[in-house]
């Protein structure tokens, strides 16, 4: 699924592609996908001479603003979309166009079809799920050692599922709470409350580095993400234990171990990031 540097990398490439662009048709082929509002004809009748003004993104939330609408998208999985001209032909995989005026077209395209549109009015996005209840952006103010202190502190999950809560601070996923785990020297199976002061300090630091690194690098192309261009993610190469089971560690040289924390594979150094 991709994480908060994958989800910001489409949101800049989005914004080179679509800013401006006036919606003249909306083909939705997978209805399921629209949440929000539950039929399909309204979606579609609402967004029909709509211009794209901004994209924005909260959290792994990409958000199209128009000026009466906030369409909120979750690429889920395997989403992506794809800027193409009308009447290029299109694969099973493409379930949403949205045809603009001056002839392009913007494409959804998900093999797994978990992606999810919810249609809002504008400035009521973030009342209302999937927006409603998300935790604080870790790139902003309201991001700090100590709230992540107070929230860890009152949780006894792993560190690992903890982190992995949008509750908690927004945008991590599998590949980043691994990575700024084994750069913060915690084991992912250790107890969120039993974190110190000095810890918690420390992966916050790392929290906010590792992520601001990744979208530095375009995110880390793993399995099939791209961003709207077609380009792949860099950061993967800078990946220190996520899908490097059984690889040496580039700290300390011992093998890379794998587990699941919370139904998710889980990567880590024994050494680095010692149990207790």
């Amino acid at each position: 699924m991709p994480e908060l540097p994958e989800v910001e990398t489409v949101r800049k490439t989005l914004e080179t592609l679509v800013l401006g662009k006036e919606i003249e048709e909306v083909e939705v082929r997978w209805p399921k996908m629209v949440k929000q509002p539950v039929e399909t004809a309204l979606f579609i009748d609402s967004l029909k001479g709509e211009k794209i003004d901004s994209v924005s993104r909260r959290g792994k939330f990409l958000i199209f603003y128009t000026p009466h609408y906030a369409l909120v998208s979750h690429l889920r999985m395997e989403g992506k979309y794809m800027l193409s001209k009308h009447g290029e032909e299109s694969d099973k995989h493409v379930h949403a166009i949205f045809a603009f005026t001056d002839g392009s077209e913007l494409r959804y395209r998900d093999v797994r079809k978990f992606g999810t549109f919810h249609l809002f009015g504008k400035g009521t996005e973030f009342k209302h799920p999937p927006l409603s209840g998300l935790g604080p952006e870790p790139f902003s103010e309201a991001f700090t050692p100590e709230l992540l202190e107070e929230r860890l502190g009152k949780t006894n999950r792993k560190i690992k599922a903890a982190l992995l809560d949008q509750k908690l601070v927004v945008g991590l996923g599998n590949i980043y709470v691994d990575e700024a785990l084994f750069r913060a020297g915690i084991h992912p199976e250790r107890l969120a409350s039993s974190i110190t002061v000095v810890e918690t300090y420390r992966l916050h630091k790392e929290i906010v580095a590792t992520l601001k690194e990744a979208v530095d690098k375009g995110g880390s192309t793993i399995r099939t993400y791209i961003n709207s261009q077609g380009k792949m993610g860099l950061f993967q190469l800078e990946l220190n234990v996520y899908g490097r089971k059984d690889k040496p560690c580039k700290n300390c040289g011992g093998p890379i171990r794998k587990s699941v924390v919370g139904g998710r594979g889980t990567h880590y150094c024994p050494s680095c990031q010692p149990a207790g």
